[in-house]
């Protein structure tokens, strides 16, 4: 019973942390769907060629709201998929506490930093490239559709409606989150750190796998194994720039293209592993 108790204690934690972002998130998309003029929308979607730099910039700030918000907005339209991947490439979760209070030098903390950083720059800027070169029509604003979506009345205002999509996403987020923990609390840490360490050659790999878990343990797991000198920096980067936090989560539940979903965790995972092996030659 203890363990129930503070596997649902975490999961609330974790939850309560997010809400501020999903609330934010949600009432801007409310108020630009209501208030805002076609044009003023237009206006938004051009300035997402530069996206990928912002939201890489945003997505490095250690907390994995952002990535919530950044699928939310995806999910919406209003973002483009390389904002998105760029964000969830660069979101760091609880890796940047851990390195400063187990006191790594600043220098090491600053690389690892500006290459997720570029990573997801590069990566985000190019999938945009590749979409607008490839891809002729226009992606389909998608804002309106929330309302329908979660079954709410939006004309009982933009706040209410935020309210009650931050309740609907935040109550999806908690089950997930107290499965996960559950799941992982069997499995046991030590034992997913042992198989992450134990399997040297593969390591990109398997921390890539590691890093899909949609839980703040995955970062915690990969960055410790950093510090006690477990895992290279190459390896702590390709399962650090996998792990989006819960922002894969709420993507499974606000855009309804399944097949999609999966293909955005893939490229996410092929572009985290591919990075971490291209750096273990030159780290």
């Amino acid at each position: 019973m203890q363990e129930i108790l503070e596997i649902l204690q975490d999961a609330l934690i974790d939850t309560v942390k997010l809400l501020p972002f999903l609330f934010l998130t949600y009432l801007i998309m409310e108020y630009i769907e209501h208030k805002t003029s076609k044009k003023a929308r237009e206006t938004i979607k051009k300035s997402g060629k530069f996206g990928p730099l912002i939201g890489a910039l945003v997505g490095i700030v250690p907390q994995c709201g952002f990535s919530v918000s950044a699928t939310n907005l995806y999910a919406a339209r209003v973002i483009t998929l390389g904002t998105l991947i760029s964000v969830y490439l660069a979101t760091s979760d609880e890796m940047l506490p851990i390195l400063i209070t187990e006191k790594v030098p600043i220098g090491t903390i600053l690389t690892i930093l500006a290459i997720k950083l570029v990573i997801g720059i590069i990566a985000g800027f190019a999938i945009d490239f590749v979409i607008r070169k490839f891809k002729k029509e226009e992606q389909e604003e998608k804002i309106e559709e929330l309302c329908e979506h979660d079954h709410c009345h939006c004309e009982n205002g933009i706040i209410v409606s935020a309210i009650k999509h931050t309740l609907n996403i935040a109550i999806y987020i908690l089950i997930i989150t107290m499965v996960i923990n559950w799941v992982i609390s069997l499995i046991g840490e030590e034992n997913i750190a042992n198989f992450v360490s134990q399997n040297v050659v593969f390591g990109p790999v398997l921390a890539g796998i590691v890093g899909l878990v949609p839980n703040c343990a995955s970062s915690v797991i990969l960055t410790q194994l950093f510090v006690e000198n477990v895992i290279s920096m190459a390896v702590l980067i390709a399962g650090l720039l996998v792990n989006a936090g819960v922002g894969l989560l709420v993507l499974f539940r606000t855009n309804k293209n399944i097949r999609e979903n999966f293909k955005i965790v893939f490229i996410l995972y092929f572009i985290g592993v591919a990075s971490g092996i291209i750096l273990e030659l030159f780290l």
